[in-house]
């Protein structure tokens, strides 16, 4: 490990002017590209003291043992550079994403004599038209196999168009119409070409105009009374239809944009991409990223447009770019684009109305797509194996915790208080093994004695089991006469070897604090704080820091965070039952039905109090009794707090409309 003062360039010697710079190990690798507007006040941020750098900064910084530079004369020029030394270095401190599969393209290869319509796979060639990415290579063939009634292009190999040739007779597809035959001298090499060129345009989302001008011949054909010549002309048009509604209508018809959405978390990213072309989602693609280097959402939207657009040109890079976060060099990065576009691309956050709701979609992509991402590596049984040896020796546990248990305070500004317990066995969780617990011994928001009394009430209901049932037998078995009917122990009777707090040090220390009043001194104790993911072990001033790659760090994480959205949303339901609980619920025996009838009958709540018995009975279907329970109830509630306009700040008066 480096020391960055022996590397760090001598006062006055960096230049304050934009350009790029590598970061080197002591084998002269590149492991870290980046660029700047100034150079001399980006650099002087790397060498800071270690304490005050975020940890992947630290890591970095520590592995390298020199740094150089290249002034460059525009913010484009570095702009440009970086991307080209990230291409050639590959250097392991950079964000970079990677395609999660090979997708499909729809490509029409314009640089033969005789195009071909073709599915490709794999980094683009010149001179060859692209259209996509698709999901899925079939629904390439669906859309071409409807086209191709409209645009008789060639589909065939170089071999099969050579043996057609030299046999002179074309294949099947020629026959049926759906090939123009050039191979056999069927049209010519300029005809051809046109029909490959109007199946681009067809695709590039030029519709409206083509199927007009289809309808027009079909019109006059029918006057002529040309009648199967009409009829063919309509069922090409009936063909286009359909293939243009194998592509959703999301944006105005002369819309050509690409919308980018990113989720992340503290170690990992995911990108979706919509490719939007004449207002139809033509294509969509996505990738997942480790997070090596410490990057915000404008920084990762940068590197995921430096990998798009890098090796693109012309109509390959759209006229809008719709992004989350626009990146730091956002003029900079614009005049990228417009450079590799030709004519000006517009590069901004969708505010309102169909793009923004269109990018909220790419958004669920996104997020989908992470949890996707995670699920599957979570599903590993190797790797779940190695988490958990991670774990234990990053704890120093004598064994690996197949039951781990963490837990989560959640409120809202110190109301509705609760927490949740979750179970991972053998690194999967055990929905069945879920607990909620509500915060009884205080009111008000303190997260350490909440931590405090759900990890004390827990296992003293642990404690209350193995008392009434006997000893545990020997590695955890259950005893027989502990278990259930069904032969499963009951709640609360499995002890974990692991407790994970949402938190760090307090929390840690309340969790071991209540263990030690039960005396319980086998179930190992941790916190993950959630700011820098580092672990926090009891009496200990330094967390744990496990590697960024950690599969252990990775499962914990993942049961922090479930354990976190367990909380959220009981807490969320407990305050929708608040706000929608009303003085009538003590009435027994009063239904939906009949507090509605009431509601209907006297405007409001407060109207309803001021009401006397003998008007209640009024009221269809109340007798005096259940009249007298309303009117008691009602006066036992207590006065609910003034309406508030929270526009003005003005006490408004309940004058009516308060539901039951």
């Amino acid at each position: 490990m480096a020391d960055p003062t022996s590397y760090r360039p001598a006062p006055g010697q960096i230049p304050d002017t934009p350009g790029v710079y590598k970061f080197r190990d002591e084998h002269r690798r590149v492991i870290y590209v980046g660029k700047a507007k100034s150079l001399k006040q980006r650099l002087a941020n790397y060498f800071q003291p270690l304490a005050s750098l975020h940890p992947r900064t630290a890591t970095m910084v520590t592995t390298a043992a020199s740094v150089e530079w290249t002034v460059v004369s525009t913010e484009v020029e570095a702009l440009q550079l970086e991307y080209s030394w990230i291409k050639e270095y590959d250097p392991r401190f950079n964000v970079k994403y990677r395609d999660d599969k090979s997708y499909p393209y729809l490509a029409v290869t314009l640089n033969e004599e005789f195009p071909r319509v073709q599915v490709m796979r794999g980094h683009k060639k010149k001179g060859v038209r692209y259209f996509g990415p698709y999901a899925h290579a079939w629904a390439i063939r669906e859309t071409v196999d409807l086209m191709l009634r409209v645009f008789p292009v060639r589909t065939c190999s170089a071999g099969v168009f050579r043996n057609a040739a030299s046999a002179g007779r074309p294949c099947l597809l020629g026959y049926i119409g759906k090939c123009s035959a050039p191979c056999v001298g069927r049209v010519a090499p300029q005809e051809h070409r046109e029909l490959a060129e109007e199946f681009c345009d067809f695709m590039a989302g030029r519709t409206g105009t083509y199927i007009r001008r289809l309808e027009k011949l079909m019109t006059v054909a029918a006057e002529d009374m040309e009648y199967e010549k009409a009829a063919r002309l309509r069922d090409d048009i009936e063909a286009l239809r359909r293939a243009m509604e194998k592509s959703a209508v999301v944006l105005a018809d002369a819309t050509d944009a690409d919308l980018i959405a990113l989720a992340e978390d503290e170690l990992e990213a995911a990108v979706q991409i919509f490719h939007v072309r004449g207002g139809r989602v033509r294509g969509q693609r996505g990738w997942v990223t480790d997070k090596v280097e410490a990057v915000d959402t404008a920084g990762l939207v940068e590197h995921a447009l430096q990998q798009l657009y890098g090796e693109e040109s012309g109509e390959a890079v759209p006229k809008e770019v719709l992004v989350p976060a626009l990146p730091d060099d956002a003029g900079a990065v614009t005049e990228w684009l417009t450079g590799r576009r030709g004519s000006q691309v517009s590069l901004r956050i969708p505010q309102r109305g169909d793009k923004k709701d269109l990018m909220a979609t790419v958004a669920r992509n996104a997020q989908q797509a992470l949890v996707l991402h995670k699920t599957k590596r979570a599903s590993d049984l190797t790797t779940r194996s190695r988490a958990l040896e991670e774990i234990a020796e990053a704890l120093d546990l004598e064994s690996a915790p197949l039951r781990i248990e963490c837990f989560d305070i959640s409120h809202l500004q110190g109301e509705d208080v609760v927490a949740s317990m979750v179970v991972f066995e053998d690194g999967l969780p055990r929905k069945s093994e879920y607990r909620r617990f509500q915060i009884k011994s205080f009111e008000g928001q303190d997260d350490v004695r909440s931590m405090h009394e759900v990890i004390g009430r827990r296992f003293r209901r642990y404690l209350a089991e193995k008392e009434k049932t006997g000893e545990w037998g020997e590695d955890g078995e259950v005893p027989v006469d502990e278990a259930g009917d069904d032969g499963r122990p009951k709640r609360f009777a499995y002890p974990p070897q692991l407790v994970v707090v949402d938190g760090g040090q307090p929390q840690v220390a309340a969790a071991r604090r209540a263990l030690d009043e039960l005396g319980i001194d086998d179930v190992a104790v941790c916190g993950l704080a959630k700011r820098l993911e580092e672990v926090w072990l009891p009496g200990e001033d330094d967390p744990v820091v496990l590697p960024r790659s950690s599969e252990g760090l990775y499962l914990l994480q993942r049961v922090r965070d479930t354990a976190h959205d367990f909380a959220i949303r009981y807490q969320r339901s407990k305050r929708t039952k608040r706000l929608r609980s009303s003085p009538l619920d003590a009435v027994p025996g009063l239904g939906d039905t009949r507090k509605q009838a009431l509601i209907k009958h006297f405007g409001s709540v407060k109207r309803l109090k001021q009401a006397t018995i003998e008007q209640i009975c009024e009221v269809p279907g109340f007798g005096r009794k259940t009249a007298e329970a309303v009117a008691v109830a009602l006066a036992r509630a207590a006065p609910a707090a003034p309406a508030v306009n929270t526009a003005t700040g003005e006490i408004m008066e309940d004058d009516g409309g308060t539901t039951a």
